[in-house]
């Protein structure tokens, strides 16, 4: 078994890094290479904007290439909810945002020649409990008639055809949502922004920032840079140490692991007993899993597994034999089936789990996916372009307020009680 991403070590790796020092003067500096960074680094390139990308390991190290490889369109959780935190007329804005972003992936995918495996296929959220499904069937009745009518409720007799394992109570259906290879598509949007003239420079993490009279430099081991503008686009992965340049984010966004295995391919006999429907799929626990078939059909089988802020190759194995169990659950007939794939990423959570886009202390920044960062992440890179050259009309969380989480420094010491509390709810629901 391999403790790597499985999007990584199937995919080319970007070779357009810069070779040399970080110097010179630009008018946009990005922080961060994964989805959001690299699209507002092309966009950037692509209008004649000088633009210089600095990120702290390899483009996609972090969430872009450690996910799930779902592209699921719909808010994070319940519309109704959303309609009732945001209002109407935002969350209405927010919901088509994300089919927008997907869109937008699609198109730049065909723009840019980029081979990442994309289809659209649909997403199925399933009920794990009884007890779930009447919530789960308003709620995608009230997304079909205000917002989305590409959406539909299949009732647990229906599931035969889309998900094997037995014992769920229904699912709602997305049918805008797709799927692609995420290292694939990662090392591509990089290639296609080094194309269009943006300077990426790798293990260029940022150690420092300077206010100048002209904008800002920003200080890392290999040298340092100037710009007029700059882009914060790191989430889970900037601002982790104390003092860091970042620390503005360090106070508003929770680092939590999201653990995942991936099994060696499976037989057809295995993918027609397992997911026949070929979708994405996400179960309703709080703790609960998502999976999908990979293109080279393994299972590709995620969660929480542990609240935990640490990835590494023993708090990964810990959670793997975790997801294992999940799994033997699910799909009993997969109980003993070899697993190939087990590794872990940060995710950067917001209190109230809704993304950001703005600006704060001198910098842009666009981050807070909560889960949802594959699907969004591409279109707020070209919010955060916008913004970098003037335009504000296109951000689709404009004005969205984002206080500080109280007595959170960085270091998420409560993520425990929250797993207990998670825990707590999925056993009562």
């Amino acid at each position: 078994m391999k403790f790597t991403s499985y999007w990584h070590d199937t995919a080319p790796r970007f070779g357009g890094a810069e070779p040399g020092p970080v110097a010179g003067r630009c008018d946009v500096a990005v922080i961060g290479g994964g989805f959001t960074g690299l699209n507002a680094a092309r966009k950037l390139a692509k209008e004649g904007v000088s633009v210089a990308l600095l990120e702290a390991s390899h483009v996609g190290a972090g969430g872009s290439g450690r996910n799930g490889g779902h592209l699921n369109n719909g808010v994070a959780h319940g519309y109704a909810d959303a309609k009732a935190h945001l209002g109407a007329e935002r969350a209405h804005a927010l919901y088509r945002a994300y089919d927008r972003s997907i869109d937008m992936i699609e198109a730049l995918i065909a723009e840019e020649g980029i081979d990442c495996d994309f289809r659209r296929c649909g997403k199925l959220k399933l009920a794990s409990k009884a007890s779930h499904a009447d919530g789960l069937k308003a709620n995608i009745e009230l997304i079909a008639r205000e917002v989305d009518p590409e959406t539909d409720w299949i009732p647990a007799g229906g599931l035969g055809a889309e998900v094997g394992g037995g014992g769920f109570h229904g699912g709602a259906l997305y049918r805008k949502t797709a799927m692609m290879h995420m290292g694939r598509y990662v090392h591509g949007l990089a290639g296609a922004a080094a194309r269009h003239g943006a300077r990426i420079w790798e293990e260029a993490p940022v150690t420092g920032r300077e206010k100048t009279a002209g904008g800002w430099r920003l200080q890392t081991p290999k040298g340092a840079i100037e710009a007029s503008r700059v882009i914060a686009a790191t989430g889970a992965y900037g601002g982790a140490a104390k003092g860091a340049p970042l620390g503005y984010f360090r106070r508003r966004i929770i680092s939590v692991g999201s653990f995942i295995i991936a099994t060696r391919p499976l037989s057809a006999e295995e993918i027609a007993a397992t997911v026949p429907g070929n979708r994405t799929y996400v179960t309703s626990l709080n703790i609960g899993n998502y999976f999908r078939l990979s293109p080279d059909n393994r299972l590709i089988f995620g969660g929480r597994a542990r609240f935990s802020a640490v990835s590494d190759q023993r708090s990964d194995a810990k959670s793997g034999e975790i997801l294992r169990a999940s799994l033997a659950r699910t799909f009993p007939h997969l109980a003993d089936v070899d697993i190939d794939y087990c590794w872990g990423g940060l995710v950067g959570m917001t209190k109230d789990r809704y993304p950001r886009a703005g600006e704060a202390e001198g910098m842009i920044y666009g981050m807070g996916y909560s889960g949802h960062g594959a699907q969004m992440s591409t279109l707020l890179g070209q919010v955060l372009a916008d913004l970098a050259m003037g335009r504000s009309d296109t951000n689709p969380l404009d004005g969205l307020d984002w206080p500080p989480i109280p007595l959170h420094a960085g270091e998420p010491w409560f993520l425990p009680l929250v797993g207990l509390w998670f825990g707590l709810k999925d056993r009562l629901s």
